[in-house]
């Protein structure tokens, strides 16, 4: 008997799920949420916020983020986008502002639905798009 290893089916949800420890209600998925992803100047975070904004931009938000896909957006006409994103003030204390710097050199490709990678080296997307959070002085508290 072989296990099914194809990729989770993942299910939008709305945050008010409970999530559970030995059969008890220790919060709900909201809460873990707002714990671990409050910080949106965080590298990451950022990174799938500025994803989040184009895919809205593109009314490409159904169904759920594909991480780990060869492109960061997939629109309805098809077209593969890929999503930048960076910012002169992170998180963490700085001697000096980052330097802002966006590539898009060819690279090998990982698919998210075989979980395999391509050895092809190229690019992957019909369109980049490139996002700066460009605060300089002031650290964002709501970017």
């Amino acid at each position: 008997m072989s296990a099914d290893l194809g990729p989770l089916v993942i299910t939008r949800r709305s945050g008010e799920e409970p999530i559970q420890a030995s059969g008890e209600t220790v919060g709900r998925l909201g809460d873990f949420w707002s714990w671990a992803c409050s910080d949106l100047a965080n590298n990451t975070l950022r990174g799938v916020l500025a994803e989040y904004l184009v895919a809205t931009a593109l009314d490409a938000t159904t169904g759920t983020r594909a991480e780990w896909d060869t492109v960061d957006i997939r629109t309805p006409e098809k077209w593969r986008v890929e999503v930048k994103s960076a910012a002169y003030l992170q998180s963490w204390a700085q001697s000096q502002p980052s330097e802002i710097s966006f590539s898009i050199r060819p690279a090998s490709g990982w698919d998210a639905q075989t979980g395999t990678a391509s050895a092809d080296v190229l690019r992957r997307s019909d369109v980049y798009v490139f996002c700066l959070l460009h605060h300089r002085t002031s650290r964002p508290s709501n970017p």
